[in-house]
């Protein structure tokens, strides 16, 4: 693995080109990114050692790559998949960062088989960007794969590096991730964004909000706070197992609102301590 070419030099792909670095990666980066801030930034930082803008640039920066990581929204993955399948080299990789992986494995499967390792590392910040990008983002971090067939020696290659990074790599079949993740990770943000939602529309600007609200207001609308172009993507691809949680949710919540002066709201105290033990014993 000689050269690596992240398409998305933002957080997550001007973390990975820090993370190579530091780890000791001596080949060639190299960058494409839709915005010429974030390609400058990823170059500042030493993510990348070149930006590619220009479609030659790109040509060459996807022909020069033994690993291509694509490091943007999944609808954007899906795209450059489609773009890059048809000039790809039987040596060459395609890897992605991407929340959902169902129907990027089905992509694959479609247009690269046997050159795609679906990836999700499971790691990030409330912000994006490349300034904010850091080589230990991944550190402690489980990076999930969804390998489609036996692993080539470029992937086996890539898993060395992300080892490397100081993330836990563990697989699993795509359609297991996303119904996991649905649960783990999309429910929560949903449920966020609509109590954030909810108390703009209730309360907007009140000064008592803020005075009252405190630390638990803060960490159950802190993902609130998050970008509609990337859960967009997520949302698109990931629909069915995100309403099967909002569903069950929605049937919990109606419990607990018919049983708010019963036994059963204790019941329901003691099940959510349990799981919170079991998640973080130390607390």
């Amino acid at each position: 693995m000689n050269h690596v070419t992240i398409i998305g030099t933002g957080l997550i792909g001007a973390s990975i080109g820090l993370a190579l670095r530091e780890a000791g990666f001596a080949g060639g980066i190299t960058g494409i990114d839709a915005s010429g801030d974030e390609l400058k930034a990823a170059l500042t930082a030493g993510a990348i050692d070149k930006a590619a803008r220009a479609p030659d640039e790109h040509r060459a920066a996807l022909e020069a790559a033994d690993v291509i990581v694509l490091a943007v929204p999944v609808l954007g993955i899906l795209n450059w998949m489609r773009q890059i399948a048809p000039h790809m080299g039987a040596h060459q990789l395609v890897t992605d960062v991407g929340s959902t992986k169902t129907r990027i494995a089905e992509l694959a499967q479609e247009l690269m088989p046997g050159r795609c390792l679906p990836g999700h590392p499971m790691a990030g910040k409330e912000s994006g960007g490349a300034a904010l990008a850091e080589a230990a983002l991944f550190r402690g971090a489980t990076w999930i794969f969804t390998p489609l067939h036996t692993a080539t020696a470029v992937e086996a290659a890539w898993r060395g590096w992300v080892e490397r990074f100081g993330a836990h790599i563990i697989d699993l079949p795509p359609e297991r991730h996303d119904r996991i993740c649905a649960w783990v990770s999309h429910m929560p943000q949903m449920v966020s964004t609509a109590m954030s939602a909810m108390l703009e529309d209730e309360f907007g600007d009140s000064p008592e909000l803020r005075a009252i609200g405190g630390r638990a207001l803060r960490e159950m609308t802190r993902l609130g706070a998050s970008p509609y172009s990337m859960w967009r993507d997520i949302a698109h691809t990931n629909e069915e197992p995100i309403a099967e949680t909002l569903h069950t949710l929605e049937q919990r919540l109606q419990h607990m609102r018919e049983n708010l002066k019963t036994a059963e709201l204790r019941e329901e105290f003691a099940r959510a301590n349990e799981f919170r033990k079991r998640i973080d014993p130390l607390r």
